[in-house]
């Protein structure tokens, strides 16, 4: 009998032990599997990538591609405030061509729409060449690129040079920053976060843009700003009539709604609370609220002085060594804006898309703005197959150069 006993608290022991070395190599493949999705989310697809290339080159061997954006006769439009003016910045060709093409799509007027594309150096001659040879009219676009904004100088982004510059910022964004970490103590959906907060493109001056534009669009009174991987499927006239009270930002706030991963997001999911500085100025049950689709009170925002408190954050922040918060432009910006925010109707702005596979269909097929915030964008192949088909309807497969670049139809 004692020997029996003997044997059964050892076999429980062995069992105990092999249980926890199965759960343990679950996790750590789960780990694994989102550090490939977060390698795979920076990576740059290959048909992409040969893309842009393909339309540089179109831009130096080719007049039309050259042609300017928009006709001289039309030029006065870019500052004429009867028209809608949309503001998109980013250095992804094909994102860009699928949120001109969805917005112009769903309009009731597309003939009122004026769209801005801001884009960088290294992008602008495939990014114009693209708009130059395919036309979307009667919409009007215009392509520049930050080099070509005679403000965004370094005495008016010294914060932003520093952030792009800046050794340690870059070894956070781009070095090994899972080594020794102890997987034990962190669950999978918070490290989910530090990977996305990990995206190099955070330190990008092209992300951070949103904030100079005042100062680049003097003479505009009102602009809608899109992210590069939303998916627009109605008319967003109406957002122009939205009474923003004085206030500079229509968003969507996120701490409440059907989804309680997606809508559940309050300044605590953004701060570190254990930070003297965060936990005396702010309060962590504050709501939050999303970019990727805002409509700016340019005139009101011009009274403020939301640039000068985005850029004290961000200095206070690097010099913390990044100990305020991790994830990129949204905390500065909700700090910024404090104050300044008008809540706007949860279907004007669905987010998840890139994070959430069990969002509702029927849902994103009701709202105004889809937004695949997240890893799994739909250019990708890490996108979620049920939700991608909303965006690659955008893409025009049978374009020379996208068929020239092997970007295939699902």
């Amino acid at each position: 009998m004692k020997n029996n006993n003997y044997d059964t608290k050892t076999f429980a022991l062995v069992l105990t032990r092999m249980m926890e070395k199965f759960e343990r190599e679950i996790k750590e493949s789960k780990f694994a599997e989102l550090m490939n999705k977060h390698f795979a989310a920076s990576s740059i697809p290959k048909g992409i990538h040969c893309l842009t290339l393909r339309l540089t080159d179109e831009y130096s061997s080719n007049a039309h591609a050259r042609r300017q954006l928009p006709p001289p006769e039309l030029l006065p439009l870019l500052t004429d405030n009867n028209y809608h003016h949309f503001i998109l910045s980013t250095d992804n060709i094909l994102a860009a061509s699928v949120v001109v093409t969805s917005t112009v799509q769903s309009s009731q007027n597309p003939e009122m729409i004026v769209f801005h594309v801001i884009t960088d150096r290294k992008t602008y001659a495939g990014m114009h060449s693209w708009f130059a040879l395919n036309s979307v009219f009667p919409a009007i676009v215009e392509v520049k690129g930050i080099h070509q904004f005679d403000w965004l100088t370094r005495e008016n982004v010294p914060v932003l040079e520093a952030v792009e510059h800046q050794n340690g910022i870059r070894n956070y964004y781009h070095g090994n920053y899972v080594l020794g970490a102890n997987l034990d103590d962190i669950n999978l959906r918070n490290f989910a976060s530090i990977l996305q907060a990990r995206s190099p493109k955070y330190i990008s001056l092209l992300n951070h843009i949103r904030i100079y534009i005042p100062e680049l669009f003097p003479n505009l009174d009102k602009v809608v700003f899109l992210d590069d991987d939303v998916v627009v499927q109605r008319d967003l006239s109406p957002l122009w009539d939205i009474d923003l009270n004085g206030k500079v930002n229509g968003a969507v706030e996120t701490c409440r709604g059907e989804d309680e991963w997606v809508m559940s997001k309050h300044f605590r999911n953004y701060f570190n609370f254990s930070h003297p500085v965060i936990s005396k100025k702010l309060d962590p049950e504050e709501c939050a609220w999303a970019y990727g689709m805002n409509i700016f009170d340019l005139r009101a925002w011009r009274t403020t002085n939301i640039r000068e408190t985005y850029h004290q954050w961000l200095k206070e922040n690097l010099q913390s060594n990044l100990t305020m918060w991790k994830l990129g432009t949204l905390p500065p910006a909700l700090i910024a804006f404090k104050g300044h925010v008008q809540p706007i109707d949860p279907s004007w702005h669905m987010l998840g898309l890139g994070y959430q596979n069990k969002t509702d269909v029927e849902n994103v097929k009701n709202a105004a703005v889809i937004h695949y915030n997240g890893q799994s964008k739909p250019w990708l192949n890490i996108g979620f197959e049920h939700l991608r088909p909303f965006w690659t309807m955008y893409v025009n497969y049978s374009n020379e150069f996208i068929r020239n670049c092997h970007i295939l139809e699902p």
